[in-house]
């Protein structure tokens, strides 16, 4: 009996439609920190882009900069994700993770386009 309790319960947690946290908030969770360092630290804290590093290689100075994020379209994102890219670390993500993370870039456009006009 304990164990169909114990059953239910862990069933009903795990493919309930409900969660304990938003879309929102998930995905802003998941921008600031998906595998021990947040897309934030060179992408800035929405996706606009940020210099990450200046720095002289062979008496020329040098930018690295992470760049703007928050204007690509889902295809451009989803692949600079899954393939490997210079300065880019590899995280792995699931395509949930992913969909979360261009969620929280774009969750504001539609709003942003109706006060534009």
């Amino acid at each position: 009996m304990r164990f169909l309790l114990l059953f239910s319960f862990f069933s009903s947690v795990i493919y309930g439609q409900s969660t304990f946290i938003t879309k929102q908030e998930y995905a802003s969770s998941l921008y600031k920190n998906p595998r021990g360092i947040g897309c934030g630290h060179c992408h800035g804290a929405n996706g606009e882009g940020k210099v990450i590093a200046r720095y002289v290689h062979k008496k020329k100075s040098r930018t690295f900069v992470g760049p703007q994020i928050n204007n690509v379209d889902f295809r451009n994102f989803y692949k600079a994700l899954t393939q490997s890219k210079k300065g880019m670390p590899r995280y792995y993500l699931t395509q949930r993770e992913i969909e979360a993370l261009y969620f929280y870039l774009h969750q504001n456009d539609t709003q942003e386009d109706e006060n534009a006009q």
